[in-house]
């Protein structure tokens, strides 16, 4: 592998560079991940997801006929790094249309789906927006235990249930819902389907979580009677599993590049912070200590993007992952983590102070980390199914199931 970018590549960190200067206001506070993709002005992120469009970056590595421009993954890569550090919004189209509904739709959905979904999804518009239905009440980790159930009824299906935990559905016109469609069968996962649902369905109806910060980003969803055409199924009836592992598979491949833009900027601004900080007549900055706690982070850092780009190249090369985007959701849980608690160690009570307080250090960004790590390594999968997951496919150890 080829650790230097191109002279293309290169250009595009500018581009990029150039059109968050010029588009984001010099007062935005970058969205913390506390907040995870959500910004609180919806309507500024949407105005932000039609700019990046119309630069071509939306969907940039998708097929032109799709609205992308047919991209490399490692520029698509580079794209996402460079969004996440600058803080820029609306890159995702909700949860997440852009990372995975629309490859998976690519992949397996029908070409009347890929025709009316994925232009929606590229345009930047509020009707491409997306949430994600698979969380439970009673089912997380244990995905296969879901009871939401979508049962046949002539050019209909018919959902009843409810799900937990589902980012943005006040927001999506879209949900990407995975129901059991049978029950008969030698093991759960087998009984499970994946359909598209219209969020403006009658039988719909959405409530707020608010977490732990007072901030709305999470929902349950209940679903009553809600009558789906049989044309949303997405491939195969009682295939959903399947489709759903790579679903996974792309969602953790894609949190390498956004917590190594987000986490990169976070510890530049605390080198900074510690340069023009005093501490017993001496600026923070020469505490070896300190210095060397930065210094691992940065190491970290290096190491997850290392990473990120050894996926893009082995999909270059024509190989198939197997257990590297668990690795690196792994690994970007716990830089997150690393990054948060040497922050919170550095900035002592200031990281504490709520992030709209003109007290705050670093736009309230420590504060945010520290809050939400520890949901984020639940999201996407828990320590423990990734762990299982490299130990079966890296190592070659038996399933542990």
């Amino acid at each position: 592998m080829d650790f230097r970018l191109d002279e293309k590549e290169l250009d595009l960190k500018e581009e990029i560079r150039k059109f968050a200067e010029a588009e984001l206001p010099p007062d935005l506070v970058r969205s913390t991940v506390i907040d995870g993709e959500l910004f609180r002005d919806f309507e500024f992120e949407i105005s932000m997801s039609r700019k990046l469009a119309q630069k071509g970056w939306l969907v940039m590595s998708w097929p032109e006929k799709y609205g992308g421009r047919g991209a490399s993954l490692l520029e698509q890569t580079i794209y996402e790094m460079e969004i996440a550090y600058w803080g820029i919004p609306g890159a995702w189209m909700g949860i997440s249309g852009i990372q995975w509904v629309g490859p998976c739709l690519m992949l397996f959905g029908t070409e009347e789906q890929r025709e009316k979904y994925l232009p929606l999804i590229a345009s930047g518009e509020k009707d491409g927006v997306w949430c994600t239905c698979y969380s439970e009440p009673n089912a997380g980790s244990d995905f296969a235990n879901i009871r939401t159930r979508a049962v046949k009824d002539g050019d209909y299906y018919i959902i009843n249930g409810q799900k937990v935990w589902t980012s943005a559905a006040h927001r999506a016109r879209w949900c990407w819902l995975a129901a059991r469609t049978a029950s008969n069968v030698a093991k759960k996962h087998q009984g499970i389907s994946i359909f598209i649902v219209d969020m403006k369905s009658p039988g719909v109806t959405i409530n707020p979580i608010l977490n732990y910060y007072g901030r709305h980003h999470f929902n349950e969803v209940f679903f009553d009677n809600v009558r789906v055409p049989a044309s949303n199924l997405v491939g195969e009836e009682n295939k959903g599993w399947y489709y759903l592992m790579q679903s996974l598979a792309f969602e953790r491949r894609s949190l390498a590049p956004t917590t190594y833009g987000v986490c990169k900027r976070i510890l530049e601004d605390l080198a900074r912070n510690i340069g023009q900080t005093e501490h017993e007549g001496q600026p923070l900055s020469q505490n070896p200590v300190i210095r060397a706690k930065l210094a691992d982070l940065a190491v970290d850092l290096e190491v997850l993007k290392m990473f990120a780009f050894q996926i893009a190249w082995r999909i270059s090369q024509g190989q198939i992952p197997t257990y590297e985007s668990s690795r690196n959701k792994v690994m970007s849980d716990e830089v997150t983590k690393r990054v948060a608690i040497t922050g919170a160690e550095i900035l002592g009570i200031y990281s504490q102070v709520d992030p709209d307080s003109e007290w705050a250090k670093l736009d309230g960004a420590i504060q945010g980390a520290y809050l939400g790590f520890p949901g984020q390594a639940i999201a996407a999968g828990t320590a423990e199914i990734e762990k299982s997951i490299i130990a079966q496919f890296r190592l070659g150890l038996p399933k542990s199931y």
